[in-house]
């Protein structure tokens, strides 16, 4: 089946934004268990939405459009962001203020927006820290712990849905996988490869982006980004959306309050350049002993190629689907995250060694890093 994943970010002129099929995958069977954390009683969604939805707000942006029959015509979107701190930084993601010229917010149960401004992004993790101009006093809300969350938990997932007036909309569902990746083209026709994300049946859509999954204790454990479908002829995806994993966006927030990645701070409203990432070209997963007994792998951790993209470092050095990568430039890979985390420091150009099971034969395969594209 091909699986085609729409970055949800800022609904833009009404428009469901743009995707793009990620290959042919294989079909994960999730197992669920009868130890849930369940939402039994519309008085638990209350109490969590009474905690969690007055620190919720709606991003508009503007920006100008840089090409087409449109360009420089004035395009206007629409997310969702989450307050961090009483005196008004808002994270959301960096699809939802990517570009923005002006950026405004709008607080719960308000209908007057407040000017804002970017103080930092993340384009590679999609992360954005946006700051209200002259805020004091405002609620907040609690960032959970999402290494803790488990398959089956029930989250609620709050946002800026379709744009639509009147407040979020707010949908429940449950946790129904966890360290996914995905590749998505976003409303600018860049394309983002995401792992370690949270996969949840919660409803989302268009100007979600930005907005929190929250638990049963009302934390956020997930920033809502982007959704599944099929392509005609195929087998219909449903109820499959992805939230970036809160512990992810935790660990880079020091970061995003200087400016993002090399950024040292920016205190205007113009858009912050995007940095030029190492690029690899391989779509991955980290292996589970479900996976692992699924695929018939010969090893119990690793992270498992689900795709590999045309023309990249990787297919170039001949890496394919159904590989585990278990170790690189001399670092063991347990997990689709340590894989991340390895190649985040590393610059376009940078010669490396890839250690992979394939089968039953162990293979080292060696490749130079291409930049990221959509970076520069």
């Amino acid at each position: 089946m091909v699986v085609v994943v729409a970055v949800l970010g800022a609904l833009v002129g009404g428009a469901v934004g743009a995707s793009v099929g990620i290959g042919t995958q294989r079909t994960i069977v999730e197992q669920y268990f009868p130890n849930k954390s369940v939402l039994a009683h519309p008085g638990d969604i209350q109490a969590i939405l009474a905690t969690v939805e007055p620190a919720v707000v709606s991003i508009q942006s503007q920006s100008v459009q840089s090409g087409g029959p449109t360009a420089g015509d004035f395009v206007q979107a629409a997310g969702t962001g989450m307050i961090l701190t009483s005196t008004g930084e808002v994270l959301t993601n960096n699809h939802v203020v990517a570009g923005a010229s002006t950026v405004t917010v709008t607080l719960f149960g308000q209908t007057t927006a407040l000017a804002a401004h970017v103080i930092g992004t993340d384009p590679v993790h999609d992360l954005a820290l946006v700051q209200i101009d002259h805020a004091s006093g405002l609620p907040t809300v609690t960032l959970g712990d999402s290494a803790q969350t488990r398959v089956g938990d029930a989250v609620l997932a709050i946002g800026n849905a379709l744009a639509l007036a009147g407040g979020p909309s707010v949908t429940q569902g449950i946790v129904s996988a966890k360290g996914r990746s995905l590749s998505a083209k976003n409303d600018a026709g860049q394309t983002e490869h995401l792992t370690g994300l949270i996969q949840t049946d919660a409803a989302i859509n268009p100007g979600n982006s930005g907005g929190p999954l929250v638990n049963a204790q009302a934390q956020v454990i997930g920033m809502n980004t982007a959704v599944a479908s099929s392509t005609p002829g195929n087998a219909p995806a449903q109820n499959i959306g992805f939230a970036i994993a809160i512990d992810s966006a935790k660990a880079r927030l020091a970061q995003l309050r200087q400016g993002g990645p090399g950024g040292a701070g920016n205190s205007s409203p113009q858009p912050l350049p995007v940095a030029n990432s190492a690029y690899m070209g391989v779509v991955v997963s980290t292996v589970t002993a479900g996976i692992q007994q699924q695929d018939h792998l010969a090893v119990a951790t690793g992270a498992l190629v689900d795709a590999v993209q045309p023309s990249s470092p990787a297919a170039t050095a001949g890496i394919r689907t159904g590989d585990v990568i278990v170790s690189f430039d001399g670092s063991t890979i347990q997990t689709a995250e340590d894989l991340t985390a390895a190649i985040h420091p590393l610059q376009p150009g940078d010669h490396v060694t890839v250690g992979i099971q394939r089968g039953k034969a162990a293979v080292i395969v060696r490749l130079t890093l291409g930049a990221r594209p959509g970076a520069g």
